[in-house]
């Protein structure tokens, strides 16, 4: 597919989740990776600033070894990860500059823009930095990533009409997720007329192991299909993608992706309508109905994160992930300033403003004991 004068087949190699040995990025498992991903032809790898040794390694295992016009690299820059003034944010770009060897990137984000990370971005005046880049050569695409809500993503939009694209989390779980609304920021980004590069096909590898549920109806379909690969084809198989990025881990990982992606052609009628029952079999799995309207945080005296909460405990009822859903607690209520549920004094405010009139102090007692 085409866009903006690229030609960009519909898989990209995520950089976030690469293979290691002893804590320690094995390079040389990603020069394999690589040559697997660049002989079936597919060209676009993304890394960033903030994945701790992926530039480095994507320098060695791609940039050293292959011509500079044979892929394209996307990075990324997280102005809100201690950076006090603007020339420290400026300073990501040159360090990713330094780190790759790129020369210069094809596509260049600001990094996970939402909620008050994207404030960031306007005090240190870091869109008018990039397009400056981009009239030095040194960046050809500018674009932002983006976790939060539709009605943002359309704001963000109409200020910055100079973003050519939108790197957005998409997949079957959480393409009606009241907490995520993929599908509405999918729609909003369209709106605007903008191409969608897609990240979190899988769901954090999530969806490599779905619920039993959903197991079966997949399984029934196509017994030889990888889980994984019935979520990445979904997602490849919207209008409008630039690409779908799979965080790829092993040379096996790498080598399913590439058996189904190759010659994709988008899904049939006959597989959307399993993906259809799919998605089906997962809202049937009785869930805590937060839509995150956060009623309940305003007027919270001890300031629990309870939207994130119920999130993670989620989470941890559909794929049974402890850990996961511990991440996800961790970046929603401690990463958002908020306290842990083992904090509720049990007043009941939260409860009188919730329009979903869930139990809500019983279900964090259910979070403190499962989760804390």
């Amino acid at each position: 597919m085409s866009y903006m004068g690229e030609d960009i087949k519909k898989l990209g190699f995520g950089l976030m989740r690469l293979p290691k040995q002893d804590e320690v990025i094995d390079v040389e498992q990603v020069k394999k990776m690589v040559d697997l991903f660049m002989e079936a032809g597919f060209t676009y790898f993304d890394t960033a600033w903030a994945y701790a040794g992926s530039e480095d390694a994507i320098r060695q295992a791609l940039v050293e070894r292959y011509p500079r016009d044979q892929f394209q690299l996307a990075t990324k820059n997280a102005a809100w990860i201690n950076c006090k003034n603007r020339e420290e944010a400026i300073a990501q770009f040159d360090t990713s500059l330094k780190q790759t060897g790129a020369g210069y990137f094809d596509f260049y984000l600001l990094h996970n823009l939402g909620e008050g990370r994207t404030r960031y971005f306007d005090d240190y005046d870091m869109w008018s930095f990039v397009r400056e880049k981009k009239a030095e050569g040194k960046i050809r695409h500018i674009g932002f990533s983006f976790h939060s809500t539709p009605e943002e993503l359309d704001a963000i939009l109409n200020v910055h009409p100079e973003a050519e694209f939108v790197q957005l989390q998409i997949n079957y779980a959480d393409w009606e997720n009241p907490a995520v609304q993929s599908r509405a920021c999918y729609e909003t980004a369209r709106r605007h007329g903008k191409p969608i590069i897609i990240m979190e096909p899988v769901k954090g590898g999530m969806l490599a192991n779905p619920p039993e549920s959903v197991r079966n109806i997949f399984r029934e379909a196509d017994l030889d299909a990888s889980f994984a690969s019935w979520a990445i084809r979904f997602a490849a198989s919207l209008d409008g993608i630039i690409t779908v990025l799979s965080g790829m881990s092993s040379v096996e990982q790498m080598e399913d992706n590439l058996s189904y992606m190759k010659d994709f052609q988008g899904m049939s009628d006959q597989e959307k309508t399993v993906l259809d029952k799919a998605q089906k079999a997962l809202q049937a799995i009785p869930l805590i109905p937060c839509t995150t309207c956060n009623y309940c945080a305003k007027v919270c005296p001890k300031e629990i994160g309870i939207s994130g909460s119920f999130t993670a405990m989620n989470i941890h009822t559909l794929y049974g992930n402890k850990e996961v859903a511990k991440g996800q607690m961790q970046l929603l209520v401690g990463g958002h300033g908020r306290q842990t549920a083992d904090q509720c004094i049990k007043c009941g405010k939260c409860e009188q403003v919730c329009p979903q009139h869930i139990q809500i102090r019983d279900e964090l007692e259910q979070v403190v004991n499962t989760l804390l």
